[in-house]
């Protein structure tokens, strides 16, 4: 940190160490556990390892596992043991090299070592492309027959997973093809936009600042530090139009491409189907998100606004805090006990679970000049456990997210024993628990609120999450949906972009939030755009099912926790409408999303009762 601080202009340095001095010691995380370094002879041992055992595999299994499936069903399930083996050890390589360079993005170190590690896997796992295509190809008797077996019988959540992908898997070289060129094709784009965005300077009153402590003063008491970071933002995005729009129309292309020779009917599809969510369910989700924007955004800002004594807020002012907030940064200590009481109280093996992220260095929280943006949780491999990286700048947001990554972090702790194939979750169901302990803690804040004020500061603080957590990400979606539908029609330009975005950002906002000039640029920001395509419908998916699932929980006298656990322990193992049946709920009843949007509803009818 400190190399990192010595190359920043003197006045961000002071403002790093004042900062540093309010929020406390702030974790880094330990990636030992994964490998000793970068250079360590552990990481090339493991390559070697993975590059000899993946041609090993091949040898011994391409062109047999049919007839392994007619002999016996514990031979192929063998084959899947050791698939899963492979899958581990390849991913722990992979998750080492992912977190080694979100660290620092822009160090040609880290950058090398992730695109060598990147390309030595692809060599090494496209020699076990074959083994799904081969499984898809045994006739469905068969494979019933066999999956009697019970060492079989384990693997049939995977195999009826990827039986799905049937319809839309392509021969065999051409899929190795597909494989082999992603490197330099989808994978290299988003390498493009990761380290193009860690290396992009915002002027802020003569100090060059990054990404996050410029988004940060978005969220500052002082207005004109607000208007001001809005406006350096908005002069680098412009500046910066031409990679950003050809990074999303290349991106966009190549979708579009893979989708055609797939035979993906619409532009999302392949999407809903690595969420394992019927493209009906996420439909009847985002009419219903769209038909509550008067009754949700455009109410709760046109409130917001009366409260700053105007008749709109202009767009720097959206998340900004009530003017009678306590905008003191919370240090880490206390974010940490905020957020461990709140589990805590729901259940001691939550709390012990969470724990252990921040006893084992299992956190990097500093925001530091070339670290990745924004906050997330990675599962790593079974055989490890998982990290989180936040930029933490002890706002109550801040702690919220914190709230949220370790619910991710819990969940995939829980869900590891089901093995690397069938441990992941669909991301629909991958929310579930972040949002789950967001809403524990923010009740558990709210529980302590002394007066009146303070409760409705804390109210509008969660509103204005929920809103960004389902109105904002159904109005990315509706985004995505426009550009990849325009760009089957040819090109887009960064003015076309810039206009799709004001449409939905009007549309979603409403009149009280004024859309000036340089917001038109913000879309170039957002990485789930250029990461996952149409991935941000899973946020709204999660907060409206967690709204729901909190009910019960709030309604339940006894077992409830004990099914909630369940429900995280079983990974990727099962449906949606399996998991959430205990709690007798359905994701395909209509009147599912309208329950839960209208607990955001009762909050802002809370708000307004409090504000009469």
């Amino acid at each position: 940190m400190t190399a990192a601080l010595t190359s920043m202009p003197a006045r961000a340095a002071d403002d790093a160490a004042a900062r540093k001095d309010e929020l406390g010691a702030l974790p880094e995380w330990n990636l030992a556990d994964l490998y000793p370094a970068h250079d360590s002879p552990e990481v090339k041992a493991d390559l070697a390892r993975a590059e000899s055992e993946a041609a090993v595999f091949a040898e011994r299994y391409k062109g047999r596992l049919e007839e392994m499936a007619r002999t016996s069903g514990a031979s192929l399930a063998g084959a899947i043991r050791e698939m899963e083996a492979l899958d581990d050890l390849m991913g722990r390589l992979a998750s080492f090299a992912g977190l080694f360079y979100a660290g620092d993005t822009t160090d040609p170190v880290r950058q090398k070592f992730y695109g060598d590690i990147q390309e030595k896997l692809t060599t090494a796992s496209t020699r076990l492309i074959f083994f799904t295509l081969e499984l898809n190809r045994i006739d469905d008797a068969v494979l019933d027959a066999a999956a009697e077996d019970p060492a079989l019988g384990h693997y049939r959540p995977w195999l009826d997973d990827i039986r799905k992908m049937r319809p839309h898997q392509l021969e065999d070289r051409i899929e190795q093809l597909f494989h082999e060129k992603s490197v330099s094709g989808a994978s290299a784009w988003n390498r493009l936009f990761d380290e193009t965005m860690a290396g992009l300077r915002f002027d802020v009153e003569g100090t060059q600042m990054p990404l996050e402590p410029t988004l940060n003063r978005l969220q500052d008491a002082d207005g004109e530090k607000r208007k001001t970071a809005a406006a350096a933002l908005a002069k680098t995005f412009k500046a910066n139009l031409p990679v950003f729009t050809l990074i999303t129309n290349t991106l966009a292309k190549d979708k579009e491409i893979s989708d055609r020779w797939r035979g993906f009917e619409d532009i999302a599809d392949s999407r809903h189907l690595a969420n394992r969510v019927e493209r009906e369910v996420v439909d009847a989700l985002v009419e219903a998100v769209r038909g509550a924007y008067p009754a949700l955004s455009h109410r709760y800002y046109a409130m917001k606004a009366r409260w700053f004594g105007r008749d709109g807020l202009d767009f720097w002012d959206r998340n900004a805090p009530l003017p009678s907030a306590d905008t003191r940064p919370i240090p880490w200590t206390e974010a940490r006990e905020m957020v461990l009481g709140a589990y805590g109280r729901f259940s001691p093996k939550m709390a012990e679970i969470a724990g252990d992220f921040f006893d084992k260095n299992w956190i990097d929280a500093p925001s530091r000049p070339g670290k990745a943006p924004g906050a997330f949780a990675h599962p790593t491999v079974p055989s490890a456990h998982p990290y989180v990286l936040l930029n933490y700048q002890g706002r109550t947001r801040d702690v919220m997210t914190l709230a949220h990554e370790l619910g991710h972090g819990v969940h995939q702790v829980l869900a590891a024993p089901n093995g690397a194939l069938m441990a992941p979750t669909p991301l629909t169901l991958a929310e579930t628990a972040s949002v789950f302990g967001e809403m524990l803690t923010f009740k558990a804040l709210l529980e302590r609120a002394e007066t009146p004020e303070k409760r409705k500061i804390l109210l509008a603080g969660k509103v204005e999450d929920m809103i960004n957590t389902v109105v904002r990400q159904i109005a990315f979606y509706s985004f995505e949906r426009k550009v990849h539908a325009a760009r089957r029609e040819g090109e887009l330009t960064a003015d076309a972009l810039c206009e799709l975005w004001m449409s939905v950002q009007a549309e979603s906002l409403g009149p009280a939030i004024r859309l000036g000039e340089g917001y038109e640029t913000y879309w170039t920001y957002i990485p789930h755009f250029i990461h996952s395509p149409f991935y941000v419908y899973a946020y709204a998916f999660g907060d409206c099912l967690v709204n729901s699932l909190y009910a019960v929980y709030e309604d339940a006298e006894t077992g409830f926790q004990d099914k909630y656990f369940a429900l995280l322990s079983a990974g990727g193992t099962k449906h949606h409408s399996e998991l959430l049946a205990p709690f007798g709920l359905d994701a395909t009843d209509p009147a599912f999303w309208q329950k839960g949007l209208s607990v955001i509803s009762g909050f802002i009818d809370e708000l307004e009762a409090l504000d009469a």
